[in-house]
């Protein structure tokens, strides 16, 4: 493998089509596709500050890197990319790639992170400003994560996340086989339209949750004071710890809260079948 150390570049592709090449302690000024169509990249200790670095790069592992703003869109159509330690200033990272891995990582400013991209493995990571992240993305693992941003993924398929706050308007907006553990979500209308949602000892707070929701499982989940109007035409089966200020129009299934319920709404316009029960213990 090829090293280089202590070196600077910039304009338009210093590195073009490299193979099997290590960096180490090197800077990227601003320019475009420094490490263009590349394979087996190694990268420590460097800056990155062009655009479009990893396009069409098959293999890259960057340990103690940083990407500022300017570098924005580095991180797209490539494949197996993994990011130890690193901080992301840039947005728009990770566009319509496979095989990712990402630990101990800030994104401060996150904005349509993770698009169209699968077999997705997070971890110890944190992401900021992050609107419209992991839209259209499939097989997500994330473990301890934390979130600020609206609209993150939705039209996502397969995902399993533990140990996370999810601060989120329109989270899982139809989402399918999604699983989440021991998490906060906060945010309103909560995987509308979403299809196989399970929510494991999860606190949910927000307005109108889990609405149109086709095979809603709750176990063992707490909601906020303002967590009203729940459940509207979705089929669900949830057992619910503590109180609940409101569901709605629930279409059917069986909703067990070992609490007090504030409100229960069954109007003239529910959907049938309209055979939801719901027992308060």
């Amino acid at each position: 493998m090829q090293i280089i150390r202590n070196q600077e570049f910039g304009g338009e592709r210093p590195l073009y089509a490299s193979h099997d090449l290590r960096l180490e302690n090197v800077t990227i000024h601003l320019g475009e596709s420094s490490i263009k169509e590349s394979s087996n990249i190694e990268a420590e200790n460097c800056r990155f500050e062009g655009k479009y670095v990893f396009w069409e790069t098959y293999g890259f592992k960057v340990r103690n890197c940083y990407f500022a703003e300017s570098a924005r869109s580095s991180l797209w159509y490539s494949k197996g990319g993994h990011l130890v330690d690193c901080q992301v200033d840039a947005p728009k990272m990770f566009r319509r790639m496979q095989g990712i891995e990402v630990e101990r990582t800030q994104f401060p400013n996150a904005l349509e992170t993770f698009w169209d991209c699968s077999d997705i493995r997070l971890r110890d990571v944190t992401i900021a400003k992050a609107d419209y992240a992991f839209m259209h993305c499939s097989n997500i693992r994330i473990d301890n994560y934390r979130q600020d941003g609206n609209y993150s993924f939705q039209y996502a398929r397969n995902v399993e996340i533990h140990n996370a706050v999810i601060n989120s308007k329109d989270a899982f907006w139809e989402s399918e086989n999604v699983t989440i553990y021991d998490s906060e979500i906060n945010g309103e209308y909560l995987a509308w339209y979403g299809k196989n949602i399970r929510l494991v000892r999860c606190h949910l707070t927000g307005e109108q949750l889990l609405c149109y929701v086709d095979g809603l499982i709750l176990e063992d989940c707490t909601f906020g004071e303002d967590a009203n109007l729940l459940f509207e035409y979705s089929t669900l089966n949830a057992t619910i710890k503590g109180d609940v200020t409101s569901i709605k129009n629930p279409t059917s299934g069986h909703i067990a809260v070992q609490g007090k319920v504030g409100e229960i709404i069954f109007d003239k316009n529910q959907k049938q079948p309209a055979n939801a029960t719901i027992v308060q213990l």
